[in-house]
């Protein structure tokens, strides 16, 4: 199989030589030119034609925002926007995915040697999928052939596996959905379906820190229902989603009959935090039958055999089809899993729910 063939354009030398090596350290990956501006950029364009354009959001001659329309009008290419950590930043990211961008990672930053590992499995995957939603063809990912491959841990790290036998107690109803690539899009379509005294939502989205916080602000100003990044103890209630903070886990939790969500740290699990497979695990042991989860769009397997859990645990669980996402591999997982109730497109899943929800 050919490798990802990848053109990196950032104005700074140092992002440009560590995400080079961050890629190339991965057998599947190949940086086939860098360019420090746009320009440079288009000019790499007509003598490679990438399968993947990770591209700078501000940048001198021409900002990214504005090259990533010209690029999308002109010759659409999977791009990932590579942004900075404030919050003018990722207001940019924003826009960049509303643009047509695929998805986001931050600027590798150096310190830690497990924060440079993490990074580089995370934007790495993020590589891989973006290669999957090129027009007109899905790329087969190859499993890597690294030597040394970090421990792709289980919601076991967070949750252990437990019983919902205690939910007979309440039944308000509970809303767990998972996504990933193409799901902030997906997310909108979803919530903007939803009136304002919904169910109660749970959400995971893959997304780094700091931007979850402006996707929610985003959300909220064109939903019904309150849309907010989740902090540790709130409540989940009629009317209101909340959403996963960034680098964080969230576990959905039960006194009496309030559900709240616990936000904390942890390991990356099925090489993501937040996971999907957290959520899900925690929703499947408090809410059980009270419980509707949904997967949506993603690559990999985050969150496939948590929805069997919850499966399991009496939950009704919804795949969103192939034909509506942006990559179908975390729905499909959990359908092979055998977790899935139902397959349905994406603007079916919004009335399925609240019908699940009466």
């Amino acid at each position: 199989m050919s490798k990802i063939k990848v053109l990196i354009v950032d104005d700074s030398a140092l992002v440009r030589q560590t995400l080079c090596q961050m890629l190339e350290s991965d057998p599947d990956i190949e940086v086939v030119g860098t360019a420090s501006d746009p320009y440079m950029a288009a000019e790499r364009l007509k003598s490679v034609v990438p399968d993947v354009i990770t591209l700078d959001i501000e940048m001198p001659r021409m900002d990214g925002l504005t090259f990533l329309q010209k690029l999308m009008s002109q010759h659409p290419l999977p791009v990932v926007m590579c942004s900075s950590l404030s919050a003018t930043g990722s207001e940019s990211a924003l826009r960049a995915l509303e643009y047509g961008a695929v998805d986001i990672i931050t600027k590798p930053r150096m310190g830690a040697k497990q924060f440079i590992e993490e990074s580089r499995q995370t934007i790495c995957d993020i590589i891989k999928a973006a290669a999957a939603t090129r027009p007109g063809r899905r790329r087969p990912v190859a499993h890597s052939t690294l030597k040394e491959v970090a421990p792709k841990y289980s919601a076991d790290v967070i949750l252990e596996r437990g019983s919902s036998r205690a939910m007979i107690q309440t039944t308000e109803k509970v809303v767990a959905v998972g996504a990933s690539t193409g799901g902030t899009e997906a997310l909108r379509i979803f919530l903007e379906m939803m009136p304002e005294d919904a169910p109660g939502i749970v959400i995971v989205q893959h997304m780094p820190e700091n931007f979850t916080a402006a996707f929610a602000r985003r959300l909220d100003s064109l939903c019904r229902m309150t849309v907010k990044e989740a902090e540790d103890n709130d409540s989940v209630v009629r009317g209101r989603a909340l959403i996963a903070p960034g680098n964080r886990h969230m576990l959905l939790k039960r006194s009496g009959a309030r559900y709240y969500v616990e936000i904390k740290d942890g390991p990356l699990v099925s090489r993501h935090r937040p996971s999907v497979d957290v959520l899900f695990r925690s929703a499947a042991r408090y809410a059980g039958k009270n419980l509707v989860g949904v997967i949506m769009t993603g690559m990999g397997d985050d969150g496939a055999r948590s929805m069997k859990e919850m499966f399991d645990a009496g939950a009704t669980t919804i795949a969103q089809d192939e034909a509506t996402c942006v990559v179908f591999g975390m729905p499909a997982e959990a359908i092979k899993h055998g977790g899935v109730h139902k397959v349905l497109p994406l603007t079916q899943i919004a009335p399925e729910v609240l019908r699940l929800c009466l």
